[in-house]
This record gives C-alpha cells, sequence and structure tokens, in this order.
C-alpha cells in the first residue's frame, strides 16, 4: 500500500528542531556572505601574486587588510592560511644551499667592517652577491647589489658567464641610482669577481669602502643571500624553461615588482621604495614562531 508522507514545510521542521523560521534564513544568509568574503579574498589574492607569485601568506595578510578596507572585510592570519590551504594556495618553502663564490685566488682580501655594525640609514651598508638560474640548456648569473637599511635592489646585471663584469655592471647601476652621497661601505664575499682590480678601483674611485666576509661563514652576508633567495623563491626563478633574453626580461620585472610592491617585515612592512626614501630607524615586525605554529602551518 502506498503510504502518503505530507509535504514538511521550512517552519514546521525548524519547529521540529526547536529553531526558528528567522534562525534558518538567517544561517543561510551568513553562509552567502561568507562565500562571497571568501571569493572577494581569493581575487585579491591572485591579483597580489600576478606580480609577486611567491609571496607569503603573513605578508598577504598584511597587505590585504588596506586593500579590503573598502569591503568592509577583516580577517585573521589563521583564516587566511586555512583558507588558502583549501585552495590549495599555500607556498611550499624550499631549502637549497647554492655556492657560487671562489675565494681561493691571490688577489687581496678586504676585512669586515659591518660585523656589529647597526644600521639605521639607506644608503649606509650595500651588500652583494652573486646566484644562479637553471635555464634549459645553459646557465644563468644573476649579481645583485642590495642596500641594507632598505633591502633596495640598487642594481643587478644577468649574465651568462660568473665573470667580473656581472658585478661591474650591477655595480655602475646602483651609483647611478644612489640617492644620498654620505659614506658608504660596500659589503661583499671574498670572490674573485668582487677582488678584481677593475671592481676594487670602481669602488675606490667613488669613495666607498670596501668590505668582505672573513670566514667563509655565509652568516656574514646573510641578507644579500636572502635577498636572492626571495627573488628566485618568490619569483619563480630558480629556474627558467624560458630562453636567455626572455628570462632577462623576467628578471627585470620581477625586481621592479620586489623593489615597488613587497612589504619587509624587517622594514616595518614598507616596500624597499618606500623604506629607501625614510631616514630614521624602521621597526621589526618580524618574529619567530613557535614550533607548534610552524608544524601546522609547513606552507607559507
Amino acid at each position: 500500500m502506498k503510504e502518503f508522507y505530507p509535504k514538511l514545510g521550512i517552519g514546521f521542521l525548524c519547529r521540529l528542531f526547536g529553531k526558528t523560521r528567522h534562525a534558518y534564513y538567517d544561517g543561510l544568509w551568513r553562509k552567502e556572505n561568507s562565500l562571497i568574503k571568501e571569493d572577494i579574498i581569493l581575487q585579491e589574492v591572485r591579483t597580489i601574486r600576478r606580480d609577486l607569485p611567491q609571496v607569503g601568506t603573513r605578508k598577504l595578510h598584511y597587505m590585504l587588510q588596506n586593500q579590503l578596507k573598502s569591503h568592509a572585510i577583516s580577517f585573521g592570519r589563521d583564516y587566511l592560511f586555512d583558507l588558502l590551504a583549501a585552495h590549495q594556495l599555500l607556498i611550499r618553502k624550499r631549502k637549497r644551499k647554492v655556492i657560487t663564490t671562489d675565494s681561493r685566488h691571490w688577489m687581496r682580501k678586504y676585512s669586515n667592517l659591518i660585523k656589529g655594525m647597526v644600521i639605521n640609514r639607506p644608503e649606509q651598508v650595500w651588500v652583494s652577491d652573486i646566484t644562479y638560474i637553471r635555464l634549459t640548456h645553459q646557465w644563468g648569473y644573476l649579481s645583485l647589489i642590495t642596500d641594507a637599511y632598505s633591502r633596495k635592489i640598487m642594481g643587478y646585471s644577468f649574465r651568462q658567464d660568473l665573470s667580473a663584469e656581472g658585478c661591474i655592471d650591477a655595480l655602475k647601476m646602483a651609483l647611478h641610482n644612489r640617492l644620498y652621497h654620505h659614506p658608504l661601505i660596500h659589503h661583499s664575499d671574498r670572490g674573485s669577481q668582487y677582488c678584481s682590480q677593475n671592481y676594487v678601483d670602481l669602488l675606490l674611485k667613488n669613495n666607498i669602502a670596501i668590505s668582505m666576509t672573513e670566514n667563509g661563514n655565509p652568516y656574514e652576508n646573510a641578507l644579500a643571500e636572502r635577498v636572492n633567495g626571495i627573488i628566485k623563491k618568490e619569483f619563480n626563478l630558480y629556474t627558467s624553461a624560458l630562453g636567455f633574453e626572455q628570462t632577462k626580461r623576467q628578471v627585470n620585472a620581477s625586481i621592479l615588482s620586489y623593489n615597488q610592491l613587497r612589504p619587509h617585515a624587517s622594514c616595518d612592512y614598507l616596500t624597499p621604495h618606500q623604506a629607501h626614501l625614510k631616514s630614521e630607524q624602521l621597526k621589526k615586525r618580524w618574529k619567530k614562531y613557535n614550533k607548534k605554529f610552524n608544524d601546522k602551518k609547513t606552507m607559507v
């Protein structure tokens, strides 16, 4: 025998579970608003990552705060971690050590002048280093000169060889971009490129003091290596399937975005370009995250 089940209305079901119709519809509205909020946040994340493709979640959280004020949207860091994880948008950390320095040469090596120094103004110390980018059938070598105060890349050169010419080109660009003429120290490792006569002469000609690492310890030039890692990791430049010239254009665009768009926690969340125009001690907003939190958030 066919049984008859009456059509149950929303009101009846709500009463059955001890809820009101208003509570039911209020829940639907909240869910809808939550989905709209998520969609807006994800759109803004994708917009930022067009220029900063590998920027981490903590910096995204900072950058999104002002952008989403007009939408009356606010959210915490953990919420953003969970949202990006759900959409597979977290960035996996990559640890890699590359050695491009040959300090076993006869040329003069200089003392470390910046050990223990407090950096409190732009163009007080420039740090230099060379890193490499793996291309399809060759290597590309990127020479960078970074201001230690603002983290701004002052000069760079991308070449197909490890000769001193790349470092000299980067130094010439940095000198051209220099805004201040206070006493300046150039700090580097003891690689042959930085000890070469032409490079040293260019520094001395511009009254720049020369400082070098002393013990081969990477921490003596940690800031330069840190910037190398940011450029390669956050702008997908560990390897390139493009040709040399196209990769060179990608390097140019990446450094422009880095200088103009990427905030630094160590520079009061200013971009390098903004920080370079300051003259006071910048607040450092980075901190060590506890192990439990880092274990939970293994990606950034």
